[in-house]
Order: structure tokens, then C-alpha cells, then sequence
């Protein structure tokens, strides 16, 4: 018997008195223990096993898609970030996941047409303007990118995301020190970000300070 069968069969015999919503918490905070611990095969059952419980969720989906990623698998993961969106078309981590893909792909017009649908659809989301500004980051339209992520910071004051792409232009503009207060901002909306924080700890050795008058 396949793990995952064994697993949800031993729970629907175990005449325990939880809830499936209880039971599918449960196992998703198991997956994202075991995702972060690079255990990613171990992850993705216990994601698929909270699936069956609430097939519908594009969060567990979306969890799944990054396991299937992380082992290779692109092409189911490819096929799981479209049913995100397709449950939550504004999720905006699995839209930036199939935005990649395509620039990975050369098909840059294709993610720029796809941003652009979003954004005449979603105008008071701060999501497709922080895609919007990624897409011009890369093509080295600094200050089209920046003015894109204000934008989206004025939408959503907290975004970590918007924070973080707006950093990283500074740092391109020769800006550390603005980029050291937004990732600071970032962390306090946002603890659980390792990389921003090692991204701090490199500015701190570089001798950053508080942003200059302008």
C-alpha cells in the first residue's frame, strides 16, 4: 500500500473526534516543517494527503507545486501553479512562479501580455504591479520598476514582496542605504525571511547607514 493511501486510511480509522479541517492544519504545518527541512518528497505527501481532504485548496496546491519544483518535476509543478490560479486568480506567488517559467522560456512578451491582462483586471491589487515592476527590473528599466513598486506600496503599505523588489533596485542604483531600511521594513511585516535577514547582515559588514538627504 502507496504511503499516502496508508496514511489517510489510518486516519479515517482512527476514530479520532478531529475535524477535517483540524486534520488538514495539521498536516500542512507537517509539510512546511518537512519543506523547510529540505525534506521535499516527505513534504508532498503530506501535502497530497491534506489534498484529498480539501481538494479545492490552492494553498496546499500551491505547497505541492513547490515540492514538485524542488524534485524536479517541472512539469507537474507547472500544471499545479495554473490550478492556483485558476482557483485564486490574484495568488500572487503561483502567478510569479508561471511569470518565471515563461521568462526562463524566452517567452518574455507572453509573461508581459499576461501582466498586463492582470493588471486592467486588478487595478487596486498591489500584486500585478510589483510583476509588472519584476518584468522591468529585468529588462533594466530601473526607474519604470521602481515607480511600479511604489505603486504597489501605496496599495499595500505591508507587502514584504513590494519591499524586497524595491530594495534591490536601490542596491542596483548604488542606493545601500535605502535599500537596508526597506529590507528592515520588510523583516518587521515579515520575520520568517532568512534571506532578507543574511541580505542585512551583508549590508551591516559593508558599512551601511541611514539613507542621506537627498
Amino acid at each position: 500500500m502507496r504511503p499516502l493511501t496508508w496514511l489517510i486510511l489510518m486516519w479515517l480509522l482512527s476514530g479520532c473526534a478531529q475535524s477535517a479541517q483540524e486534520r488538514v492544519r495539521e498536516l500542512s504545518q507537517d509539510g512546511v516543517h518537512l519543506y523547510r527541512r529540505g525534506a521535499y518528497a516527505e513534504a508532498s505527501e503530506q501535502f497530497r494527503a491534506a489534498l484529498m481532504l480539501s481538494p479545492e485548496d490552492p494553498d496546499l496546491m500551491y505547497n505541492l507545486a513547490r515540492c514538485q519544483e524542488k524534485l524536479g518535476k517541472r512539469g507537474d509543478a507547472d500544471q499545479l501553479f495554473q490550478r492556483v490560479v485558476l482557483h485564486r486568480p490574484d495568488h500572487l506567488e503561483a502567478r510569479h512562479a508561471i511569470l518565471t517559467r515563461l521568462v526562463e522560456q524566452g517567452k518574455r512578451q507572453e509573461a508581459g501580455k499576461l501582466v498586463q491582462d492582470w493588471l486592467r483586471r486588478s487595478p487596486g491589487l498591489a500584486g500585478p504591479y510589483i510583476e509588472d515592476g519584476w518584468l522591468l527590473a529585468l529588462d533594466g528599466d530601473l526607474d519604470s520598476a521602481r515607480a511600479r513598486f511604489h505603486q504597489a506600496l501605496e496599495l499595500d503599505p505591508r507587502n514584504a514582496r513590494a519591499m524586497n523588489e524595491l530594495a534591490e533596485i536601490y542596491q542596483r542604483l548604488n542606493r545601500p542605504d535605502r535599500a537596508w531600511v526597506l529590507y528592515e521594513r520588510s523583516l518587521e511585516t515579515d520575520p520568517d525571511q532568512p534571506a532578507i535577514r543574511q541580505k542585512i547582515e551583508q549590508l551591516r559588514a559593508e558599512g551601511v547607514t541611514r539613507p542621506r538627504p537627498d
